[in-house]
């Protein structure tokens, strides 16, 4: 295990114990999917792929130690429960929380953006700012609470985050304003949200500020006590962990501050026939038996992405970007959604296609070239809608093990359908 968290020169142990180099090549020899004649996977802002050290930690669970954590005390039970601390203390790690009480588990980011809209005891009037390019789960759960009133900041026409814009609408909220709830990184575009100085503006008036870090937490350094932020929430299957688990990292008065949304078992301290106590922080926020497999399979993730450079991982990504978008820059046709620099747009390149149709091309890149891409409005519907492009984007994503290679192989398949498939 590296003792500097995030700048590790190697990435997770080869079963002989020693250390992976950062090499796509070396890492991909840790992935089953990706042996012998795999595709071309560059779909990775959805859900990522997962190491050998990751399936079997989940497999572990379910042959050897199948049980409750937190409640039994016999062998099983006490090392279910280590594991899941283990999990809580390396995802505290990886984003420089405080420790791991300050980590709820959810089934995604999605849930723990639900736990805490649906959480806040709002009052009529309250403000909540989001930008425009949000995903669908961290704006439909803002706009489904009563008297709250959401506002939107706006992109500049460049793709840049505005922050004068940002910073006029929350000063018109005033007191009013309650929540500033930004992705840190978008997945429609890559581009990242400056979310100390957002952080800064929300506590200046009084204000939480949530960040969607989803697409952050996998790709980059996140200090969550650098940024200030006061609730931060991602998906573990974005970042080489089982599906069906989430984080929501905040503090214990930022827990406090919510009702439970799942109460029952393990949410209380005290229950009788006439009343009840929560238990504080966020052992009221976990209601309900736990994905105990899925802790197995965080706590090997989290080890995995503990042993990297983050800053190595997103280098690589934007060379990889950088390929991509140059290469299909000059399409006929062809118009890459955000800055025109990849470095601004991490490993995550959207295009739109005037004349074509993305879903046909995503369906063409596999049968004939075996590249998955993603193709759609990614469920950020409301910017497509009001740009025009209802049929969305053909997306590019590309993570720790794709390949410089694999790159190039994707730019010369779209021009050699962009060459075969006229615009209409």
């Amino acid at each position: 295990m590296c003792v500097l968290r995030h700048r590790c020169l190697c990435i997770g142990s080869l079963p002989n114990g020693g250390c992976m180099v950062m090499d796509p090549k070396t890492i991909r020899n840790q992935i089953p999917s990706l042996k012998g004649d795999s595709p071309i996977y560059l779909d990775n802002a959805c859900v990522t792929l997962r190491p050998q050290s990751v399936i079997d930690a989940v497999t572990r669970y379910y042959e050897q130690e199948p049980s409750c954590g937190g409640r039994s005390a016999h062998r099983w039970g006490m090392a279910v429960t280590r594991t899941e601390h283990a999990a809580r203390d390396g995802i505290s790690r990886l984003v420089g929380a405080k420790g791991p009480d300050e980590v709820v588990f959810t089934r995604n980011a999605t849930h723990s953006i639900n736990a805490v809209a649906h959480g806040t005891k709002w009052e009529k009037g309250d403000v909540v700012v989001i930008t425009d390019k949000e995903h669908n789960s961290n704006s439909i759960p803002w706009r489904m609470q009563e008297g709250v009133d959401v506002r939107v900041a706006r992109t500049n026409d460049d793709g840049r985050f505005d922050l004068e814009d940002f910073e006029t609408i929350c000063a018109d909220a005033g007191d009013s304003l309650r929540m500033v709830a930004i992705g840190h990184t978008r997945n429609l575009d890559g581009t990242s949200t400056p979310a100390k100085e957002c952080a800064k503006i929300a506590h200046d008036h009084g204000a939480q500020i949530l960040l969607d870090a989803a697409q952050s937490v996998p790709h980059q350094v996140v200090d969550m006590q650098e940024i200030e932020a006061d609730f931060l929430v991602f998906s573990i299957h974005k970042m080489m962990g089982p599906s069906g688990m989430g984080a929501l990292v905040a503090s214990e008065d930022a827990f406090n501050g919510l009702k439970s949304i799942a109460a029952g078992g393990q949410t209380v301290s005290k229950s009788t026939i006439d009343d009840f106590v929560f238990k504080p922080g966020r052992g009221h926020l976990e209601g309900g038996l736990g994905h105990y497999a899925g802790y197995y399979g965080t706590a090997a993730a989290v080890d995995f992405l503990n042993d990297l450079s983050m800053e190595k991982i997103h280098e690589h990504e934007v060379k990889i970007n950088r390929i991509i978008s140059d290469g299909v820059r000059g399409l006929d046709g062809a118009s890459i959604i955000g800055p025109d620099s990849p470095s601004e747009r991490g490993g995550i390149t959207s295009i739109l296609l005037d004349g074509r149709d993305p879903h046909q091309i995503a369906i063409m890149l596999d049968e004939g070239f075996g590249i998955y891409a993603r193709s759609g409005l990614h469920c950020v519907d409301p910017w497509f809608h009001a740009n025009g492009a209802l049929n969305g984007s053909l997306r590019f994503s590309a993570y720790a093990y794709n390949t410089i290679e694999e790159a190039k192989q994707t730019v010369d398949a779209m021009d050699e359908l962009f060459t075969a498939i006229p615009r209409t």
